[in-house]
């Protein structure tokens, strides 16, 4: 909201000496957030010029222009009465001998900034310019220079134009949260700077009752809401006023020119210009129509579906049968709270006016504005909130500028209003209970003192008070927006800094401790951790998400981000990917990732989405809330890691060591033992993987995820060059699986004894098969199996294959001796000899 200051001057009493950083700083000080300053960055000498003759001249370039004498004053310094005359070109033609103007001298700037000079240009040197419009910053008008007359000024010339246009004044722009509308308008900004600095408040929104009672009746005026959103009728309040005999060919004054240009508003014409003044006066949006186009009455009612309109903006617009219409015999001619329709717009043949002031469901108002991807400054104060009871007030302000500024006659006989239905219940505020919530010892009389300086009415009940809130704030609905409210008008500096004491047993829950476990261990590990959007494409999802790299079920989004990837991922690797590509097209070759996230894994066959959009102002019940639960698609957190380049940099006495499948396989131990997992790995075949560097993860017999080494093609894909390893486990499951926490083994106080064996397999036995069943036949003196050869070759039978593992073996009570030891390893080379023909190597 931007608020001129010679404005709010008007509503409340602003020193004379305050800057525009003191009015932002009082303002703070009640809630707002500062935003910046705006000026009309010009600076003088620019004056009244009058134009004593000019001499057309046509040009080569087919241009014709004007060599101008202009009088900008009494010359300076001369003492005798002489005028300074200037000769200054004029490209513009919309002037006359004799007419006013405003001349920009040399040693001026304009808005750009674009200084003034005399300069030399088609055979003359111009001492100054004349200035547009445009060129001054009041306006988009730039064919032709600002003529005084059309503004209905009459100026002596050499006066100062600055002052005289309103062109020095200065406006500050906060920022408004969505609850406090009311701020949107200079009357509510005024009320905030008096609570601020206690200066008097002069409200423009008074006189309520009186307006009503010099409304008059006639003009037929109906509201026929067939579908009330919520139960609430789409509008609760519509007044009229009938202006008759304007001229819309008069000028805008210069002061609301330049009061709306620095409100952010552009002039539009003098009526127009009467009805957004007013808005940002009042906070009540102002539509006017020409009574001339309308046919019949009013009727606020909801659309029928695929009904059209033609908005302002010259849109067509298809309805949607909860847009809330203003309508005549003729069908619709606006978008109530939103836009009004082309065929009764006011325009320069108007000649009558039919002024409207409504109370709009603010429900209603946002859901069109956002439907139709249509904000407007109407619709942004009606679905924060409109002061019910200022709409006569603002109708007959309207009315009144118009008779004044667009020499109009107000028709005392012939009107219309509804009658307002605005009520609100006193909320009971309890004693003790603003203190006891903000945490400060007021007062009863301070607690009384601010709720009534807010506007609010203020009863003494037994126990507390019954606080009726003011017609302009509707967020005030219970104790608590009460008791804020006592907080911002005491001050905020008074809330004591007190951090607060957690309860005990509080903290983080088992899910949460483990996942950070298992981040911080690769981290640890060296890994980076790089968050990504969970969007890709269907193609990314079958090729990743799923074993075979068949087509899977995938959520697709309505309105994506990205048009490209309009699908929730079923896997991380794509966006490990897309990471590890944007990096090493930058020269950072050797890489680490990992990320933990959601994926999205929907059944086949189930529909997923929401049937319709619960209410907003009621909890959910438990059927709204099961339904809701059962349209979303499952989603588990996963945790994957990415290896490409090199683990090791080249250096003097060490060559450069590059990632492998054993790198990857690593993190996957490093990660599952921080979740508390012993796992192993079962080779197998994925779609994107390299089918003999593959493995699925197991962890007590249950699948978790896979790690491997892509695919060339794959890699080649997505430009990465060189070998890249990845892995991707399911986080939830593991934790699932871990039972959330991590059990410490017991430690033997005794040594342990080591023995290697070797042992040839047929070539398709796995060796994590071999491994398991050494395990098997040592327990329980066996402590672990470490696999440390795979050799195939010369001195071994055909379709073969030698493992070497490196065995470890302890007891609890005693130092083994060799021959305890022996025997395990053999009863474990037993049962892998049973299951699987495994014989000792010689």
């Amino acid at each position: 909201m931007r608020v001129p200051l010679s404005w709010l001057r008007e509503y409340v009493d602003v020193a004379a000496e305050a800057t525009p950083e003191d009015v932002l700083a009082a303002l703070v000080s009640v809630g707002f957030e500062e935003e910046d300053v705006h000026r009309f960055e010009l600076s003088g000498p620019i004056v009244v010029g009058q134009v004593i003759e000019f001499t057309p001249e046509p040009q080569s370039n087919g241009k014709t222009i004007r060599w101008c004498q202009v009088d900008v004053g009494p010359s300076t310094g001369s003492g005798t009465g002489e005028r300074d005359i200037r000769g200054i070109v004029c490209g513009a033609g919309n002037f006359f001998e004799g007419d006013k103007v405003v001349v920009t001298l040399p040693g001026s700037v304009l808005p750009g900034p674009f200084p003034i000079a005399a300069r030399k240009t088609y055979g003359h040197v111009s001492d100054g310019m004349i200035a547009s419009a445009k060129e001054l910053g009041l306006g988009s008008e730039h064919s032709g220079i600002l003529r005084l007359v059309e503004l209905g000024i009459d100026a002596p010339v050499g006066t100062d134009a600055i002052a005289l246009l309103g062109l020095d004044d200065i406006a500050v722009e906060i920022n408004v949260t969505p609850d406090r509308g009311y701020a949107l308008s200079l009357r509510g900004v005024a009320r905030e700077y008096s609570h601020a600095t206690g200066a008097a408040f002069r409200d423009p929104g008074a006189g309520h009752d009186a307006a009503v009672a010099r409304t008059p009746e006639g003009f037929p005026i109906a509201v026929d809401d067939g579908a009330p959103i919520r139960g609430r009728q789409g509008a609760s309040q519509f007044v009229a006023r009938i202006v008759r005999d304007v001229d819309p060919s008069r000028p805008t004054p210069p002061w609301m020119i330049t009061r709306l240009s620095l409100a952010g508003i552009r002039s539009l014409g003098v009526l127009i210009d009467i009805t957004n003044y007013v808005m940002l006066e009042l906070g009540q949006p102002i539509h006017g129509y020409d009574l001339d186009r309308l046919q019949g009455g009013i009727t606020v009612r909801r659309a029928a579906q695929g009904e059209k309109l033609e908005t302002l903006d010259g849109q067509v617009r298809t309805l949607h049968a909860e847009d809330l219409l203003i309508t005549d015999e003729s069908g619709p001619i606006g978008l109530a709270g939103v836009m009004g329709g082309g065929p009764t717009e006011m325009s320069d043949a108007t000649r009558n006016v039919l002024i409207e002031a409504a109370t709009f469901d603010q429900v209603s108002i946002a859901r069109t504005a956002r439907r139709h991807k249509l904000p407007s400054e109407a619709s942004r104060r009606f679905e924060r909130g409109v002061d019910p009871l200022v709409a006569h007030v603002a109708a007959e302000r309207v009315a009144s500028l118009m008779v004044e500024l667009a020499g109009g006659t107000l028709d005392t006989e012939l009107g219309g209003s509804l009658p307002s239905t605005y009520r609100r219940d006193p909320i009971t505020l309890p004693a003790g209970f603003v203190p006891g919530l903000i945490g400060v010892a007021y007062t009863d009389d301070e607690i009384v003192r601010a709720l009534r300086l807010i506007g609010g009415t203020v009863e003494e009940r037994e126990g507390g008070w019954a606080v009726t809130a003011p017609s302009w704030r509707p967020d005030l609905t219970d104790k608590w927006t009460l008791a804020e409210e006592v907080a911002r008008i005491e001050g905020y500096d008074r809330i004591p800094s007190v951090l607060p004491t957690p309860p005990s047993g509080r903290g983080l829950t088992s899910a949460q401790q483990g996942r950070r476990r298992v981040a911080n261990a690769l981290a640890s590990a060296g890994f980076v951790e790089t968050p990504s959007f969970p969007f890709t494409t269907e193609e990314q999802n079958a090729l990743h998400g799923s074993p075979s790299g068949d087509s899977l079920p995938s959520v697709k989004l309505a309105n994506p981000l990205d048009g490209l990837a309009p699908f929730l991922r079923r896997s991380l690797v794509p966006a490990l990917l897309q990471v590890a590509h944007r990096n090493v097209s930058r020269g950072i070759v050797d890489l680490a990732l990992f990320e933990t996230g959601t994926v999205f894994l929907p059944k086949p066959g189930v529909q997923y989405g929401t049937p319709s959009v619960p209410p907003l102002a009621v909890r959910p019940d438990a059927a709204t809330l099961a339904a809701l639960d059962a349209s979303i698609p499952p989603q588990r957190r996963h945790v994957a890691v990415l290896l490409t380049g090199h683990t090791v940099a080249k250096q003097p006495g060490q060559p450069a060591v590059v990632a492998d499948l054993a790198d990857a396989v690593d993190a996957v131990r490093v990660l599952t033992a921080a979740a508390g997992l012993d796992i192993e790995l079962v080779q197998a075949q994925r779609a994107a993987l390299h089918p003999g560097r593959t493995a699925r993860v197991l962890a007590s017999g249950h699948d978790i995820g896979y790690v491997g080494e892509l695919l060339p093609a794959v890699s080649a894909a997505a430009d990465l060059p060189g070998r890249v390893l990845v892995a991707e486990l399911d986080l939830d499951a593991m934790l699932e699986l871990a039972q959330s926490r991590v059990v410490a083994a017991s430690l033997s106080g005794f040594p342990a004894a080591t023995q290697d064996v070797s042992l040839t397999v047929p070539i398709d036995v796995a060796a994590g098969d071999v491994r398991a069943a050494l395990l098997e036949g040592g327990t329980p003196l066996i402590e672990g199996a470490r696999l440390v050869d795979d050799y195939r070759g010369q001195g071994l039978a055909e379709g073969t294959k030698s493992l070497t593992f490196a065995l470890r073996f302890r007891a609890d009570d005693r130092t083994l001796t060799a021959a305890e030891a022996t025997e395990a390893k053999l009863a474990g080379v037993a049962v892998a000899a049973d299951r699987f023909g495994a014989a000792i190597r010689d």
